[in-house]
């Protein structure tokens, strides 16, 4: 599988990435997340996209192989990344909104990280 993202209002990081797959892709509705706290936080997490009207898609992860690492879980969402925000913040997706932030994409190796989304199927 392949991740490309171009850097955009959402991120600042381009990246262009290849990974071994080793399963299926599954939809996913919340990560735990490292990046303001040491000890991890929940987070709402959709793909975004560059489109103006409905910005929004479905962030999705996929076991794969990474190297140096071994296997391991990508997070993955539209054009222009996945954009986070804390599971108690209640608010609409706002690239404004100080709450939120965006990347390019996720690697985690825990899948006691992940939250599926019920009556899970990839796409």
């Amino acid at each position: 599988m392949f991740i490309e993202v171009e850097q955009n209002p959402n991120c600042e990081t381009s990246v262009f990435l290849r990974f071994k797959e080793l399963g299926p892709a599954q939809r996913l509705r919340q990560v735990k997340s490292y990046e303001r706290s040491s000890r991890g936080e929940w987070c709402d997490v959709v793909g975004w996209t560059d489109n103006e009207a409905r910005p929004e898609c479905q962030a999705m992860v996929q076991p794969v192989e990474e190297s140096g690492r071994g296997a391991a879980y990508v997070v993955y969402g539209g054009t222009w990344g996945l954009r986070f925000k804390p599971e108690e913040v209640r608010e609409p997706w706002n690239l404004d909104s100080p709450n939120q932030w965006g990347e390019a994409y996720m690697l985690l190796t825990d899948a006691h990280d992940l939250r599926l989304e019920e009556n899970n199927q990839g796409t």
